[in-house]
């Protein structure tokens, strides 16, 4: 495997990995999350269950292939140890990715064996279900830089970036919290779904509600504010080289396609294709937004000129 061979196969185990987050999707929408019983790694006791119900082979469905993921990130270790010297950032990503989708493992294997499923409606469900989200977008940016590192192994640069590292840092978290929010809002429409709009509006603003039903408005209002503030970010990324404006640019489109996304998934009250639409371009817009802030960043190539200044200054001598 060369360099471009293991940086295909970066990119094919990102895709793989959104797949596999829009299946576990799946299992929350369609309550499947017990689909195996309380058991894990095994499903109601077996390795590979023969017969049964509909929920079972939805939630095996998702363990395997989170286990080829997990497989897939294990061999991008190996290659990456193959094809990178000790201190490559390609090395690291996927170091990164391993640590990543082990404790997504973990997480998911937490929801199960402590019943944090189905109908719970627990706030640690609820807490947990944040995490989750905030660690597959971690999960997916290590991934997504293991693969631009693999071709583009420069360091981020801080210094003489202005504020522009600190607008970044607000927006990643910004985007981790909208994300965590609507995982919260999704749980409260498949565990509180309402018979129509007017009625799902009032249920939010009911004195009695269930907090997952109060949280509800909380992602709408929290993405808007954040979208705006993505829009400004854009901009100023198109300014810092032509593979940050690329990246900008998509980022600019995904959150006005994701706006008008949320808003059709609010008003045909959460259907399953539709919270799976907003889902993957939650995910597109947060890797468009690492990879337009990690190219932003990258410490420029050495010139020639600098390579013979920096030896001027060292007192190294200078090839004739």
């Amino acid at each position: 495997m060369n360099v471009r061979q293991y940086t295909q196969y970066a990119w094919g185990v990102v895709v793989f990995n959104l797949l596999v987050i829009l299946w576990g999707a799946v299992v929350r929408i369609t309550g499947s999350g017990a689909g195996c019983g309380s058991h894990w790694p095994l499903c109601n006791g077996e390795v590979v269950p023969l017969a049964g119900a509909s929920k079972t082979l939805i939630e095996f469905g998702h363990r395997a292939t989170s286990g080829l993921a997990l497989l897939a990130v294990f061999a991008l270790v190996v290659f990456a140890r193959r094809l990178f010297p000790a201190g490559h950032l390609a090395r690291r990503g996927a170091y990164l990715s391993l640590f990543f989708i082990l404790v997504e493992a973990a997480l998911g294997a937490g929801l199960v064996i402590f019943g944090l499923v189905e109908d719970n409606a627990s706030a640690a469900r609820a807490v947990v279900i944040a995490v989750h989200l905030v660690n597959t977008f971690i999960l997916l940016a290590c991934l997504a830089l293991a693969a631009w590192w693999a071709e583009n192994d420069q360091p981020f640069q801080l210094r003489g970036r202005g504020k522009l590292p600190i607008a970044l840092a607000t927006a990643l978290v910004a985007v981790m919290l909208v994300g965590a929010t609507g995982a919260v809002t999704a749980l409260g429409d498949t565990l509180f779904p309402a018979e129509s709009l007017a009625a799902g509006i009032a249920q939010d603003f009911a004195p009695d509600a269930h907090p997952l039903v109060q949280l509800r408005i909380l992602h709408p209002a929290i993405a808007i504010v954040v979208a705006m503030g993505l829009i400004l970010l854009a901009s100023s990324l198109r300014t810092q080289g032509p593979e940050a404006q690329r990246w900008a640019d998509r980022l600019f489109i995904l959150v006005f396609v994701q706006v008008l996304a949320g808003a059709i998934n609010f008003l045909l009250m959460a259907p399953i294709w539709m919270q799976l639409i907003h889902l993957l371009l939650a995910d597109l817009l947060w890797l468009s937004l690492v990879l337009a802030g990690a190219t932003a960043l990258a410490a420029p190539d050495k010139t020639a000129s600098d390579v013979e200044s920096d030896k001027a200054v060292t007192g190294e001598p200078i090839p004739a």
